[in-house]
């Protein structure tokens, strides 16, 4: 399967912008993966920086995420369109970088990876 990840740009700090990470069908592999079934998580990598993790929703909607933006982003999902979602506000010049989802059994399970979304936080 394919993942897409669209909704980056460039904005000033306070900002928001909508991620969105698309599979391109609900069936996964013959594994028995179904985006329903799989977490939806998102990382971020910025220039010369190691890639990090941001946040990551469950199946059953449990969501978990990094300290430095907890209050600030949502992670969610909608299974009838096969989609993720990372709302981001009150945005940081410290958050740029480019944005990555993927989705998995669990959160350290990296079965498919989106192509990454550049988010630009201008001061």
């Amino acid at each position: 399967v394919q993942l897409q990840a669209s909704g980056g740009g460039l904005v000033q700090a306070g900002g928001s912008l909508t991620l969105s990470c698309a599979a391109s069908r609900r069936t996964f592999s013959n594994q028995g993966r179904t985006f329903s079934n799989q977490v939806v998580g998102w990382f971020r990598q910025a220039p010369g920086k190691e890639r990090e993790f941001v946040a990551a929703i469950s199946w059953d909607a449990s969501s978990t995420y990094a300290d430095s933006v907890k209050g600030r982003f949502t992670v969610s999902r909608d299974d009838s369109k096969n989609t993720g979602y990372l709302q981001t506000n009150s945005l940081k010049p410290e958050d740029t970088a480019v944005y990555y989802c993927y989705s998995g059994w669990n959160i350290g399970d990296f079965d498919s990876w989106g192509q990454g979304t550049q988010v630009t936080v201008s001061s």
